[in-house]
């Protein structure tokens, strides 16, 4: 009775041992199918993602990692992906420029100078040393007077508007129209447009249009306002309706693609420009920016490379003055607003900065010390 005993309980230890093994067996065989399933998967499934994210996480490609250390490095590299999308368009992962969403030189960009006749002496000549004795192929020059000299020096490239040289709404809006008409004409690909009281970092500024095809709606610059302006549009039989929109301030330059430049013509060419300035009561670049935002309906967009007389350019540190696409000088709250920098000269020779600037930027310079260099 004893022994039958000890042979029930030795069968039974023996099943439950079988079953077990036969379980584990089971389980891995499960693993080796999964595992077959994931290798065989089509490159283009879900699972290929994270074999992709898996597989690159790992030193050197190795399938064969750690699991632990796969799957860390795996969540590691999801999480700066997240990150990546999170990112706003046009920002790089690091300080470098995103690729170039079309390839341009300064030939493409078409730069206008507004300025009139009695600052040709103080402003212009200073610019036509500097940014502009570089660029003559690029710049045009918006004046409302003749001038002989400066005819010789920069050609068909000095136009005269037969403007009023009034600093008023209506002579802004004049020249500005005029500056419209032959950029169309002229065929390039992007309309800039700056003050006379602006240094302008070519370069950068190719660089920085690169990043965006000239063909589609783009309309970039800076806010001197910290809210959109608010206007009235008058819309004929004395009605009237409120309207507000952003506009890059002209103070600091701003630039117009083609493509959107074009959509602006029922409202900007042929004198068109003065009469749509004349519905709201507000100066040239504001009616840049009523067209461009309230009636296109296209946003500004916003980069903080452009400066003018009205912010604190002090607050322009010499490392990044390389970055800036243009700068200004003139009075802030009552001081003497200008980049404070220990340039190629003093203050005294250089009031604007503007030569020392130019030295920093471009030490070949003839008249250039020789000892600066960026």
């Amino acid at each position: 009775m004893l022994m039958s005993s000890y042979k029930k309980t030795a069968v039974s230890v023996g099943s439950a041992a079988c079953v077990c093994l036969l379980l584990l067996l089971l389980s891995l065989v499960a693993v080796q199918h999964h595992r077959a399933q994931v290798g065989d998967a089509p490159a283009d499934g879900g699972d290929a993602g994270t074999r992709s994210l898996l597989q690159d996480a790992a030193p050197g490609g190795e399938r064969d990692a750690p699991t632990k250390k796969g799957f860390s490095a795996y969540f590691t590299k999801l999480t700066r992906g997240r990150r990546e999308v999170e990112r706003p368009a046009g920002s790089p992962a690091t300080g470098a420029d995103p690729p170039p969403a079309e390839d341009i030189s300064a030939d493409d960009v078409f730069i206008a100078v507004k300025t009139t006749k009695k600052f040709h002496q103080s402003r212009l000549s200073l610019l036509l040393d500097t940014w502009i004795s570089r660029n003559m192929q690029q710049t045009y020059i918006f004046t409302d007077g003749e001038d002989v000299e400066l005819k010789k020096k920069i050609g068909s490239h000095a136009i005269n508007t037969n403007c009023s040289a009034a600093h008023s709404r209506q002579a802004l809006s004049c020249k500005m129209a005029v500056e419209y008409d032959k950029f169309i004409e002229s065929g390039k690909k992007w309309f800039c447009h700056v003050d006379d009281d602006n240094y302008v970092n070519v370069r950068t500024l190719v660089r920085l249009l690169s990043q965006y095809p000239h063909t589609q709606d783009v309309y970039i610059g800076k806010p001197s306002l910290d809210r959109p302006i608010e206007a009235t549009e008058r819309l004929g039989d004395n009605k009237m309706k409120p309207v507000n929109f952003w506009f890059a301030t002209g103070g600091a330059g701003f630039c117009v693609s083609r493509g959107l430049a074009l959509k602006m013509s029922p409202w900007a060419s042929g004198g068109h420009f003065m009469n749509t300035a004349e519905k709201i009561r507000l100066p040239d670049d504001c009616t840049v920016g009523y067209i461009i935002e309230s009636v296109l309906g296209v946003p500004l967009t916003r980069s903080n490379l452009f400066h003018s007389h009205l912010e604190n350019l002090q607050q322009v540190s010499r490392s990044e003055i390389h970055k800036q696409i243009t700068l200004s000088y003139g009075m802030f709250e009552n001081k003497s607003n200008i980049i404070n920098f220990k340039g190629a000269f003093p203050v005294e020779e250089d009031p604007s900065r503007f030569r020392s600037v130019h030295c920093l930027l471009h030490p070949d310079t003839p008249w250039c010390p020789p000892q600066v260099a960026f």
